[in-house]
C-alpha cells in the first residue's frame, strides 16, 4: 500500500470523478468546497433508487428505510465528532445555519444589556454577523480576540489576550477552530477553559477544521460545534450542529413546522425531543445518507494519515510560495502552522487578475475577502488569493500553481 503521507504520489484522485475526468486540473479551492468521492455520489443516487420516501412520516418499508438511513448517518457523524450521544447531532443546511440557530435561540435567553459575546477577529461572516445582530437586539457587546502578529508572524491568540477579553461579563464565546484565511488552528481548548471558568457557553465554528483535523468535541471542551458536510466530501446543502444534550434541551426551537412537534392544539404546541425539535420539515435524506458515505470513505483511508498528508501538503505549499520573491504570504510564518489553506498576494497584481490568469493554466484558487472582511481590514489588505488543499491533492498540483504564478508575474512584468 502506498504511503498516504507521501505527497509525490496520489492514490486518491481516481476516486473523485471530477478530478479523474480532468487530469490536467490543479484544484486548490477545497476550503470553499471539497470534491466528492464516487462512493458519496453513488450513495445519493442509491437512496433515490432504493429508499425514496419521506422519513419519519410513514410506517411502510420505504419510509422506515429512509428514516433508518438518516439515523445511520447521524450515528456516523456522532462517532466522527467524538460525541457520545447521536441525538446531540442536529442536521442543518450548513454551518452557517447551525451558527444562526445558536445565535437566535441561545443569544436572547442569556444576553442582556452590558453582557458580552466574545469572538475572534478572524471569524468567517457566518460566525460574526449572527452575533452582531443578537448583540444589537439585546444590548450586549461584541468583544474581539485579536491574534498576536509578533516578530515571527505566528498570528496566534495569546493566553494574555484570552485573559484580557474573557471576563465576568462574558456569556457566550464563539470562535473559529481553524481560520479560513490564515489557516491558523486556534487553541480552542484553552479558550473554552477560560470561558467555562466564568460560566460562559462555548461554541466552535468547525467548518474549516473538521475536514483537516481529527476533531473530538469532548476533548475540545466546547459546548457546541458547527460544521458543513460539503467540505468533507458530502453534498452541498447539508451541515450540522453538535451540542451537549442539556444545552439543546434548554433552547427553544429555531424553526417550527412538521416533525418538530410532539402534539399540536388550536392554541399551543408541545415540541418533540431532540434531535427532531430542531429539524423542522422534510430533511435532505439523500444528502444526509451520502454524507455518511463520505465519512465512510475518510475513515476507510485513515483520518490520522490523511491529516498528516494534508499538513505536508500545506507546509510544502507555504514553502514554495515563500520562495517566490514576488509573493507575500498572508498567515503564519511557520509552514507547519497552516491547516488546509495558505493565503497570499502577488505583489502589485490584484487577486482577481491572479485567479483569472491561473484559470487559463488549469489552476483553481480563490480570490477576494473570503467572507472575512474584518480580518483583512485588520491585516491592512482589501483582498488576497487563497490556495487550499485536501488529501486528494499532491505535490504536482502545487508545482503547477507555482508555475502558474510565474506565468502571471511574466504577463505583467514581461
Amino acid at each position: 500500500m502506498a504511503d498516504a503521507t507521501d505527497i509525490t504520489t496520489n492514490p486518491y484522485k481516481a476516486d473523485f470523478p471530477l478530478l479523474a475526468a480532468h487530469p490536467a486540473l490543479s484544484f486548490l479551492d477545497s476550503a470553499a468546497t471539497a470534491q466528492r468521492p464516487a462512493t458519496a455520489l453513488d450513495a445519493e443516487r442509491r437512496f433515490y433508487e432504493t429508499m425514496n420516501a419521506n422519513p419519519l412520516r410513514g410506517l411502510y418499508k420505504l419510509s422506515v428505510d429512509a428514516t433508518a438511513a438518516i439515523e445511520e448517518a447521524r450515528g456516523k457523524l456522532a462517532t466522527f465528532l467524538g460525541a457520545k450521544d447521536k441525538d446531540e447531532v442536529i442536521f442543518t443546511r450548513n454551518a452557517s445555519e447551525a451558527l444562526n440557530l445558536l445565535a437566535k435561540t441561545l443569544g436572547p435567553t442569556v444576553l442582556g444589556p452590558g453582557d458580552e459575546v466574545v469572538v475572534t477577529i478572524m471569524e468567517h461572516h457566518s460566525n460574526l454577523i449572527p452575533w452582531q445582530q443578537v448583540c444589537r437586539a439585546t444590548g450586549a457587546k461584541l468583544v474581539y480576540l485579536r491574534p498576536d502578529k509578533g516578530p515571527k508572524g505566528d498570528l496566534e491568540i495569546s493566553p494574555e489576550e484570552v485573559a484580557a477579553k474573557i471576563g465576568p461579563r462574558t456569556k457566550i464565546v464563539s470562535v473559529t477552530h481553524v481560520s479560513n484565511v490564515l489557516g491558523v488552528e486556534n487553541d480552542v481548548r484553552a479558550i473554552a477553559d477560560a470561558a467555562h471558568a466564568v460560566g460562559a457557553t462555548v461554541i466552535a465554528d468547525g467548518a474549516q477544521s473538521l475536514p483537516h483535523v481529527h476533531v473530538d468535541v469532548e476533548r475540545l471542551g466546547v459546548d457546541a460545534f458547527a460544521f458543513s458536510a460539503h467540505k468533507l466530501g458530502g453534498p452541498m446543502g447539508i451541515g450540522g450542529l453538535w451540542a451537549h444534550r442539556a444545552l439543546l434541551e434548554s433552547l427553544p426551537p429555531f424553526l417550527t413546522g412538521g416533525e418538530m412537534i410532539d402534539s399540536v392544539t388550536e392554541t399551543d404546541a408541545v415540541w418533540a425531543p431532540i434531535p427532531e425539535k430542531f429539524e423542522a420539515g422534510t430533511q435532505d435524506a439523500a444528502g444526509i445518507y451520502a454524507t455518511g458515505a463520505a465519512i465512510d470513505y475518510i475513515e476507510a483511508h485513515g483520518r490520522d494519515q490523511l491529516e498528516e498528508r494534508e499538513r505536508n501538503l500545506a507546509a510544502y505549499l507555504a514553502e514554495q510560495l515563500e520562495a517566490l520573491d514576488f509573493v507575500d504570504l498572508v498567515g503564519p510564518a511557520d509552514p507547519r502552522h497552516h491547516v488546509g489553506a495558505v493565503s497570499f498576494n502577488v505583489r502589485g497584481i490584484h487577486p482577481h487578475d491572479v485567479s483569472s490568469l491561473l484559470d487559463t493554466k488549469d489552476v483553481d484558487i480563490r480570490a477576494g475577502h473570503h467572507c472575512a472582511q474584518p480580518l483583512l481590514t485588520w491585516l491592512g489588505i482589501e483582498s488576497c488569493c487563497r490556495a487550499s488543499v485536501a488529501f486528494y491533492n499532491d505535490k504536482a498540483d502545487i508545482d503547477q500553481l507555482v508555475d502558474g504564478l510565474r506565468f502571471v508575474w511574466g504577463v505583467f512584468h514581461g
